[in-house]
Order: structure tokens, then sequence, then C-alpha cells
């Protein structure tokens, strides 16, 4: 009823400005505002199958050098908070959504992080991240999660479907000449997370066409995670794409892929020994030690941020710096915006472990420790799932991976609760989702009942293990 009375109100409203007040249409900022406003209200017209997917687009464009990027930069707060509050209602109108353990443990976590902020020297800027956090986690727990309820299916096909036309564009514009994506840092955490989606496209068995376009798309996708240069990118989709093949089983594949590179690298070796000297040389002096000194090892790199959260920790030992600043009451994850220089954006910017203790101290972090324990075992369930089935064809598969990486990811970057940055929006609508939709025995009586619509699309594949 309300959203009927809007769309005629609205269109009302709009004649009246134009004619009352000619001067905001020729505005681009107005006209930016208004289409970002359209938007929105198309967008909660079709909530469960849109407003996600608009979400992590309105937070990706506000991070990125795309056209018009700078006008996400609020929009994407008001969709976010729009979100929550419309995921609530439904919540509570249709009373069909569990809360267990995990939402608890997410509820203390934000406690956790308003605490910190009310004994922070800075309490009004760690207050307004904290509450960042919390819009963050309510619409994760709420809208996301209504977003696949019942619908898994089209989910996961639009989830394979978005992450092809992500990556074919980055590919796009990097062709181009344009670093779209901000810096090379960025490249390497959406490459590394994206990877094992493109696999797991390819492990289900589609069509010919399909699944070569699915290969197509992973070089892609590893070819740009390696000009990133990004250590924790590369890490990430390693052992994320690992844990798939051998978890599903398929040994086959994975040393398949093994003899591949060491095929590859042997024939570089004898056709050119000297250009892959310089090639290995080159990629040891770039990736692995990040340009430091080779003697002061593989994680020089990273003394510097790692050192910094170790004193911020000894020296705000209970309840931290106070959540999302520095001692200097700056943001603690501004490195993490599109305007990074170079310089800075190639450097390791520390660990998201070791940033949230120094936010919110040795009392404070334990909330946040149970709540990725209890991450940790949905992943574990599922992969335990997989292991006994040997099938690819439940929902969890790829959302468990794609935690997985970015699980890994956040190990060596601090992005993980930092709600401004789109991989955070992304991790934590993933976790969300995959606390609901994680096997819940290794072995269960489970139905598949998504895998004859998948089949329809020409994704369908071998019949599940019972």
């Amino acid at each position: 009823m309300v959203l009927t009375a809007g769309a005629v109100l609205f269109p009302l409203l709009l004649v009246y400005v134009a004619v009352s007040r000619p001067g905001y249409f020729s505005s681009p900022n107005f006209l930016a505002e208004l289409i970002a406003l359209e938007l929105l209200i198309a967008a909660l017209w079709m909530y469960r199958r849109v407003f996600l997917t608009l979400v992590i687009l309105a937070f990706l464009f506000a991070g990125t050098d795309v056209p018009f990027g700078g006008m996400w930069t609020t929009a994407r707060w008001g969709f976010l908070i729009a979100g929550a509050a419309v995921g609530c209602f439904i919540m509570l109108k249709e009373r069909g959504g569990h809360f267990g353990l995990f939402h608890a443990l997410s509820m203390l976590a934000i406690l956790s992080a308003l605490v910190s902020a009310a004994v922070s020297r800075y309490p009004g800027f760690a207050f307004l991240k904290a509450v960042s956090l919390l819009l963050l986690f309510v619409y994760a727990g709420t809208g996301a999660r209504l977003a696949v309820a019942g619908r898994e299916s089209r989910f996961i096909a639009g989830l394979l479907s978005g992450s092809e036309i992500f990556v074919g564009a980055v590919a796009a514009f990097y062709f181009l000449g344009t670093e779209v994506m901000g810096n090379p840092n960025s490249l390497g955490a959406v490459m590394g997370v994206v990877a094992p989606i493109l696999l797991w496209g390819m492990l289900i068995d589609p069509g010919p066409l399909v699944y070569y376009r699915r290969l197509v798309l992973y070089a892609v996708c590893m070819y740009l995670l390696l000009q990133s240069h990004s250590r924790a990118g590369l890490a990430a989709a390693f052992i994320s794409c690992c844990l798939l093949c051998l978890a599903l089983r398929r040994y086959k594949l994975f040393g398949q892929g093994m003899i591949i590179l060491l095929v590859m690298f042997t024939s570089a070796a004898i056709l050119d020994p000297d250009a892959f000297s310089a090639r290995v040389s080159s990629f040891t002096t770039s990736i692995v030690y990040k340009d430091k000194d080779p003697s002061q090892g593989i994680f020089a790199s990273r003394q510097s941020p790692w050192q910094a959260a170790t004193d911020s920790i000894r020296k705000h030992l209970w309840f931290g710096s106070g959540f999302g600043t520095t001692d200097t009451g700056q943001d603690a994850s501004a490195h993490l915006s599109k305007v990074t220089s170079t310089s800075d954006a190639t450097s390791e910017n520390g660990s998201s472990y070791l940033t949230i203790t120094s936010w919110v101290g040795i009392v404070g972090v334990a909330p946040f420790l149970f709540l990725l324990s209890a991450l940790a075992g949905k992943i574990l369930r599922t992969v335990l799932w997989m292991l006994n089935t040997g099938s690819p064809f439940h929902p969890a598969v790829p959302v468990a991976m794609v935690v997985v990486a970015g699980l890994l990811h956040a190990g060596f970057e601090d992005w993980m609760f930092a709600p401004g940055y789109y991989l955070c929006v992304f991790f934590w609508s993933f976790a969300f989702i995959l606390v609901d939709i994680a096997p819940w025995a290794p072995l269960p009586s489970f139905n598949v009942s998504w895998r004859p619509w998948l089949m329809r699309q020409g994704m369908g594949g071998i019949a599940p293990s019972r």
C-alpha cells in the first residue's frame, strides 16, 4: 500500500518541483541524486530479487573509478539504511526468520564496538563507525538472507552470471588502460574472492560452451590477480580453489592443474632460460618480497603495520583505541579509499584480526572471535558435506568458498570490519547467508531441489551422492 501510494505521488512531486524549481533539473548533482532515489524506490519494489545486488553495486561504485562514482559515496548509506529497515519490517511481519547463536554473537560484537567507542578519545567518530557496522549486520541478517531464502537456485545462478560479467568488465577496463578498481590491492582482493566462484561454475559440469567461457574467464581472473602483485589475493584464491577441488574429491582436476603449471614453467625455462630467469627474479622481487630487502624475510613489507597494530594494542590493552579509529582520531580504514596513492596501495596494510584487536581491546575482541569461530564452524560443516558426498550441487558450496577466501585475505589486509569498503559488505552478506544454508550434517538426506532449474538453464551436472 505504501509503495503503491509512493508510485502515484512521486511523479506528481517531480512535476511540482520541475515547475516551481526548474533550476534543480539543470544541476548534475540533483539529477544524479534523483536517479539514485528512483533506483532505490524500484529496488524496494522488488526487494528480494534485486536489493542485495544493488547494495553491493552501490558500495562497489563508491570505491571504484567508474563514471558517476562520486554520487554513490553518500547514496550507498541511504541504500544500506533503507535495506536494513525494510528487511527488519519483512522479517517481523512474516515471522519466518530464524535467529540463532551466530546472530546473537553479531549483536554482542556490535555492543563491544559501541562500548569501545564510548571509552575512546574520539567517541563521536568511533560511534558513527560502530553504527555503520550495526547497519551492515542488520541488513546482512535480514535483507541479504531474504534475497536467498526460497530462491537459492536463482541466487546461485545470478551469482555465477554476475561474477562472469564483473571479471569481463574489469578486464575490459584494464585492457583500455583504466585502473577501474583504484589500486592493485583492491584488484587482488576482488579477484581472489571471485576466483573460487568461477571454478565452482566449471565443476558443476555445464554445457561445453558455458564450460569454456568460464574457463577463459577464470584464466583472465588469475591473470589479473597476478598483475595485481597481491600476495594476499593470490593466497586466498589458491587455497580456496585447492580446498574446493580436494573437498569435492576432484583429485584429477587438481593434479591436472598442478601438472599444467609445472609444464608451463618447465617449457619456459627450456625455451628461453634467460627470459625465464628474469621473470622469476622479477616475480620474487615484486610479489614475494614486495621490493624489500630479501634478507628481512617475506613479511618485511608488513612489519610496519603489524608493529603499529601491536603498539596500539599494548597502549590500549583492555578497551582499544576506539572502533574504527587510530590514536590520532583518523579513520583507521582510510587506506581502503579509491583515492589511495599507487605507492600506498601496493604496500601491505596489516591484518583485520590485529586491527579489530587494536580497535576494541582484549576485552572487546572476544565477541568478534566467537563470531568468526561460529562462521568457521559453518564452513567446516559444508566442507564435511562436500567430502562425504563429492557433490558440488549445494548452494552452500560456492558461498562457503567465498567466505574462506575472504577469511584468508583478511588475515593480511584490514578490511573485514570497515563497512564503507565494498568487500566488507560482500563478505558479511555471504557470511549471514552461509549460516542459513550450510548443511546441518555431513551426510544429510537432502533433496537438491534447485538442480533441475540449473539443468534447464544449461548448467546441469552429475547427480549428487546420497
